[in-house]
C-alpha cells in the first residue's frame, strides 16, 4: 500500500503539483453540485419513472453524470462540445483554409477551439429545444409560460458552457484531459446507482448472470489496460547528435513509441455522442401528430435502442471509424519523417523523407486496425451480455467502464510524467 500511494505522497511535498491536484478536485466537486441544481417547473418523480423506463434516456443520462435524471443546469452535459469537435475535426480534412489553419501550430490549434466554442452554442440551443419539447410530450414538464421556456432553454445551454469551461480549467491548470475527466467523473458517480438497481433484482436465477458481468467487468479492465499499454518500437539511428553541446558517437539510437491505441479514449466519446443522436430524433419525432414523421420516428427509436442490431453494428463501425480518425489528426507521418530527417535521423534499412513516412504509415494502420477492432468489440460486449444474460441494468456500465479504465490510464501517465519532470528539475538544481 505504501508503494501505491508514494507518488501521491510525492506529488503533494511539490507546491505545483500539489496545486493540479487540488484544482482538478474543487472542479469536480463544483460540477457534481452544479448536477443537483435543478431547472423549475419538473415533476421529478415523472422524470425519473421516464429514465428508468427508457433504455436510450438511462445510457444518456448515464454520459451526462446523471444530471439528465434530476433535470439540472448542466444536464445537456458536454454533449454539444463534443458534436462541435467532430464537426470542426471533418471539416479541418475537407476545408483548405482550417487545413492550413491546423498547420500553423499552437495559434492555429487555439482558433480552432475558438470557433468549436462559438459553434457549441447554437447547438447547446438546438439540443435545448429539442429536450424540452421532448419531456413537454412526455408530460414531465408542467404548464409553463414563454418566459418560463426561454429561462430553461437559456438555462440549459449556459450549462453546457459552464461545463467546457470548468473542463478546459482543469486541462490548463489541472491534471489530465479536463473534458474526459467530466465525463469520467459523472460516470463514477452514476455506479452506485446502477449497482443498487441491480441489487434489486438480485434473486437466485440472476447470480450466475451477474458473476458473468463481474468476469466480463475483469476482462474488460485487463483488455483496456493491455491494449492502451501496448506500443510499437521504431527504431530511430543517428549518425552524429549533439547533447548538451557534446557530440554523441555514431550509432546512437532512440526509438518512437507508436501505442496500439493512440487515440485513447476520443473514439469512444465521438462514437457514443453520434450514434444516440438517432434514437435521441427517434423519440422526439414519434411524439409529434404528423402520422408519416411518427412512423419514421418509432422507425428510429426502434432499430436505434441501444439493445437492437442496429444500433451496435453502427456504434462499432463508428468506434473504429473515429479510432482509425483521431489516430490520422494526432499522428502526422510526413511530420515526424521529417522531424526524423531535420535531426540526422534515420530508420534502419529505410531512406529518409518519403519512403520513412510510408513506413511510418503503414505500421500504424496495422497497429491501429488491431486496437480499432479491440474497442468496438469492447463497445458492443456489454449489450451483447445483456442480451444472453437477460440483465439491462449493467449495460449502462460498459461502455462506462471502458472510458473510465482509459481516463485513469491517461490520467496516470500524464501524473507521472509531471512527477518525472519535477525529479529531474530538482535533481538538475543540485
Amino acid at each position: 500500500m505504501s508503494n501505491i500511494l508514494s507518488p501521491i505522497i510525492s506529488a503533494f511535498k511539490i507546491k505545483e503539483l500539489r496545486n493540479k491536484i487540488l484544482v482538478t478536485t474543487l472542479i469536480i466537486i463544483i460540477f457534481r453540485i452544479a448536477s443537483h441544481i435543478p431547472v423549475s417547473g419538473v415533476d421529478l418523480a415523472a422524470l425519473q419513472q421516464l429514465f428508468s423506463s427508457n433504455q436510450f434516456l438511462g445510457l444518456l443520462d448515464i454520459f451526462s453524470g446523471g444530471t439528465l435524471a434530476n433535470f439540472s443546469i448542466i444536464s445537456l452535459g458536454l454533449n454539444p462540445y463534443i458534436n462541435a469537435s467532430i464537426i470542426f475535426q471533418l471539416l479541418t480534412m475537407i476545408i483548405p483554409s482550417l487545413e492550413a489553419l491546423s498547420k500553423e501550430g499552437q495559434s492555429g490549434t487555439e482558433l480552432i477551439n475558438q470557433y468549436t466554442r462559438y459553434l457549441t452554442v447554437p447547438l447547446a440551443v438546438l439540443q435545448s429545444i429539442g429536450m424540452f419539447v421532448l419531456l413537454k410530450n412526455q408530460g414531465v414538464l408542467s404548464q409553463v409560460t414563454p418566459i418560463q421556456i426561454a429561462a430553461i432553454i437559456v438555462g440549459m445551454s449556459a450549462g453546457t458552457i459552464f461545463l467546457m469551461w470548468l473542463g478546459e480549467l482543469i486541462t490548463e491548470y489541472g491534471i489530465g484531459n479536463g473534458i474526459s475527466l467530466i465525463i469520467f467523473a459523472g460516470i463514477i458517480a452514476r455506479v452506485p446507482v446502477v449497482f443498487t438497481q441491480t441489487a434489486s433484482l438480485l434473486d437466485q436465477t440472476q447470480i450466475l448472470n451477474i458473476l458473468f458481468f463481474v468476469a466480463m467487468a475483469i476482462l474488460v479492465i485487463a483488455g483496456v489496460v493491455f491494449v492502451n499499454e501496448g506500443r510499437r518500437q521504431i527504431t530511430v539511428q543517428y549518425a552524429r547528435r549533439f547533447i548538451g553541446g557534446r557530440e554523441v558517437k555514431a550509432g546512437a539510437q532512440t526509438y518512437i513509441p507508436l501505442r496500439v491505441n493512440q487515440a485513447g479514449v476520443i473514439p469512444i466519446i465521438f462514437a457514443v455522442s453520434l450514434v444516440l443522436v438517432p434514437s435521441f430524433a427517434g423519440t422526439y419525432l414519434a411524439q409529434l401528430p404528423q402520422p408519416q414523421l411518427s412512423a419514421i420516428g418509432r422507425l428510429l427509436a426502434a432499430n436505434f435502442n441501444p439493445g437492437s442490431i442496429t444500433y451496435n453494428i453502427i456504434y462499432f463501425i463508428l468506434v473504429v471509424g473515429f479510432t482509425f480518425f483521431y489516430t490520422a489528426v494526432i499522428f502526422n507521418p510526413t511530420k515526424v519523417s521529417d522531424e526524423i530527417k531535420k535531426y540526422g535521423g534515420f530508420l534502419p534499412g529505410i531512406r529518409p523523407g518519403e519512403q520513412t513516412a510510408a513506413f511510418l504509415n503503414y505500421v500504424m494502420v496495422r497497429i491501429t486496425l488491431a486496437g480499432a477492432l479491440f474497442l468496438g468489440t469492447i463497445a458492443i460486449l456489454p449489450s451483447i451480455a445483456s442480451q444472453i444474460t437477460g440483465i439491462k441494468t449493467l449495460i449502462l456500465g460498459g461502455t462506462g467502464l471502458l472510458i473510465v479504465v482509459s481516463v485513469i490510464l491517461d490520467t496516470a501517465k500524464q501524473f507521472e510524467s509531471k512527477l518525472i519532470e519535477k525529479s529531474y528539475e530538482v535533481f538538475a538544481r543540485r
